[in-house]
């Protein structure tokens, strides 16, 4: 399938490539005929220029003014004529590969739109990692005082489960010992 769109975009593209080329040969004709009306004009300006220095060589004393406003009309005609064959020439085309980041234009808008929102995700974003982090050493500590009580609890019903079920010089022994162990601290 991919062939066959390929050959149709092939063909596309030819067909499209001969009509600009029929197009342009047209132009170039149009222009070769303007051109050659341009080359007539000076052609039979030199002949007048000629044949008004040989008047001018025979005649000196002639007083007659050539009329050269239709030359001068001829002449602005050809020139403006090739200033617009040459603005309508076509230009060449280049192509470029880029990967771009950041637009060529509006670059300004781009920053200031797209960063602000960064800044704003960014702001977020480690507010939320320090919630997190914060949360997760709360439980840990909540853990660690619980299993500490928990120790304590068993510690405390150890003592006083001997404490009640021995005799008394045990229970004078374990007094002196929590004696000890406070004033130690």
């Amino acid at each position: 399938m991919e062939t066959n769109s390929n050959t149709d975009k092939g063909h596309i593209e030819r067909e499209t490539l001969q009509l600009v080329l029929e197009e342009f040969t047209l132009e170039q004709k149009t222009n070769n005929q303007h051109i050659e009306v341009l080359i007539t004009a000076v052609k039979n300006v030199e002949n007048k220029i000629d044949a008004s220095k040989k008047e001018h060589k025979i005649e000196k004393n002639v007083s007659e003014q050539l009329d050269i406003k239709q030359i001068e009309a001829i002449l602005q005609k050809g020139f403006l004529d090739i200033k617009y064959m040459i603005g309508r020439q076509p230009k060449s085309i280049v192509r470029k590969f880029q990967i771009l980041f950041f637009p060529e234009q509006d670059a300004k808008l781009f920053y200031k739109i797209v960063f602000s929102r960064w800044f704003l995700w960014l702001a977020i974003m480690v507010a939320l990692s320090n919630l997190y982090r914060w949360g997760i050493h709360y439980n840990d500590n909540n853990k660690e005082i619980e299993m500490q009580q928990i120790q304590n609890d068993r510690i405390r019903k150890a003592w006083e489960y001997m404490y009640d079920n021995n005799n008394k010089e045990t229970k004078k022994l374990m007094k002196k010992a929590y004696v000890n162990s406070i004033e130690s601290k």
